[in-house]
């Protein structure tokens, strides 16, 4: 319909069932039934004001206003309503820990804890020798410094809240020394000169981009300053003609001017991960050993648990941080312990850590398992996608990602859909990675020369299962 007469709106608007009439009809009393009267009520009472609204426009059609039109239109609606937001995906896109994804995968370990704390009474803030209420800080932090090496520890909701506090509670109205390579921007615009300015301290910068010496801390130093800083380079590296500070050499100079050496590790390991092949990547326990007075660094990346900053290091400088204001502000709820603690205590047993934590796990799988799950999978999507694509095994390299180790790939194998004729694929791979992300646990891959790749590092057997049975269920 278009240009609708008055006369005809008028009529039209006639058409309108009664709100009570269509409630009361069957199909509506099955909706009330699934969602409540309330939601269908609202519902219908929302399709109801866009066909008005369509009228008028002259787009309407009465056929819709019938009782079992509406009913799918409502139905469809409140589902629409009814689906969680945060979903369970495929993450085929080649990048181990995401960011976007959820980066690290809790092991069963920290489920049961987390159930726990979830559906009973647990003692958060309470110290169970004494009777008196604790420091819930106390659950963990004997343990975390059993695994680093350090005098004192403290945990908040993630590294960038890690950094924002040391430097608020250390720094505020004082200098602090970084070099010019190491002011590093991360995802979400996370900026080491914004987050030292937020925090109320004074950035002064030595060095130049590639070349820092120990002399340019040195010369730097003077009334205000109140440390030197050490920030990993999470997400880039620099190469060619390059000369860093490391920690133990300015750690001596740090003690002799009474200052204390801070270092964001960012994703920060525990264990020396040369030893199951993956790339070095400097521990927490070597960076305090090194001479770092305070280290920080993530519980979501290359540790494998929750996330959350760690603050580790000297006693004195711990418990500055903890009495600041912002450490209420920017402390770790019981569900972030209660799964901490067991993904911690997994590292007690380091010889069957790449069993048990699954980050470590999916990083060491060997290229030949990823290679035979894509020989399982592959006749499968072909069927799916049908005759239109054609799907190849193909060799792949992933990453580790969230910033960790960013020039280091993993050899991998994936599945490569294309078009069949040769031609390029332009908007049908375009439709067909919608048509995977539509999927009721959608399916996460990435376009890259002109195909759609799916990287099944991170496929392991019960989710490479799902998937077969997701896929074997579409219509091609």
């Amino acid at each position: 319909m278009s240009d609708v007469s008055s006369a005809e709106l008028r009529a039209l608007m006639a058409r309108v069932p009664s709100v009570e009439k269509v409630m009361a009809s069957p199909e509506f009393l099955m909706l009330a039934a699934e969602f409540g009267r309330s939601q269908v009520l609202a519902a219908l009472h929302h399709a109801l004001e866009t066909w008005r609204a369509d009228a008028q426009a002259g787009q309407a059609s009465v056929a819709s206003l019938d009782t079992a039109p509406l009913a799918i239109s409502v139905g469809e609606m409140l589902r629409d309503r009814a689906q969680a937001r945060l979903r369970s995906v495929f993450n085929l896109t080649g990048t181990v820990l995401h960011t976007n994804l959820g980066r690290a995968l809790l092991p069963v370990e920290a489920l049961g804890a987390v159930v726990t704390a979830l559906t009973q009474p647990i003692n958060l803030e309470f110290d169970l020798e004494t009777g008196k209420r604790g420091d819930r800080d106390d659950l963990i932090d004997e343990l975390i410094c059993e695994l680093t090496g350090a005098e004192a520890a403290t945990v908040v909701n993630n590294n960038a809240a890690a950094v924002l506090l040391t430097l608020s509670a250390l720094a505020s109205k004082k200098e602090v020394i970084v070099s010019r390579g190491e002011l590093v921007e991360i995802g979400g615009s996370f900026r080491i000169p914004d987050i030292m300015s937020r925090a109320g301290a004074k950035l002064r910068e030595v060095g130049t981009t590639n070349r820092t010496h120990l002399k340019d801390y040195e010369h730097a130093i003077g009334p205000r300053t109140a440390m030197l800083m050490k920030v990993h380079a999470s997400n880039y590296a620099i190469s060619g003609f390059t000369a860093e500070v490391r920690v133990d050499e300015l750690a001596p100079l740090a003690k002799a001017r009474g200052l204390a050496v801070v270092v964001d590790l960012g994703s920060g390991t525990l264990v020396d991960l040369t030893q199951w092949g993956l790339p070095r990547e400097t521990t927490v326990r070597e960076t305090i050993a090194a001479g770092a007075d305070l280290v920080t660094f993530s519980a979501d990346k290359l540790l494998g648990g929750p996330q959350a900053g760690l603050i580790v290091g000297r006693l004195e400088l711990i418990r500055k941080i903890k009495k600041h204001p912002l450490k209420r502000a920017l402390r770790v709820g019981k569900l972030t312990l209660a799964a901490l603690e067991p993904v911690l205590r997994l590292y007690r047993t380091p010889e069957k850590l790449a069993e048990r934590l699954t980050t470590l796990r999916v990083l060491t799988r060997p290229a030949d398992a990823v290679r035979v799950a894509a020989e399982r999978v592959q006749p499968v999507l072909q069927r799916t996608v049908g005759e239109r694509y054609a799907v190849a095994i193909e060799p792949m390299f992933s990453q580790i990602g969230s910033g960790a180790l960013p020039v280091d790939v993993l050899p991998s194998y994936g599945l490569v859909v294309r078009m069949a004729d040769g031609k390029r694929g332009g908007r049908h791979l375009l439709a067909l990675e919608k048509r995977l992300r539509e999927l009721p646990r959608p399916i996460i891959g990435r376009i890259a020369d002109d195909a759609l790749r799916l990287d099944l590092r991170c496929l392991e057997a019960g989710d490479e299962a799902e998937l077969v049975a997701q896929l074997s269920g579409v219509q091609g």
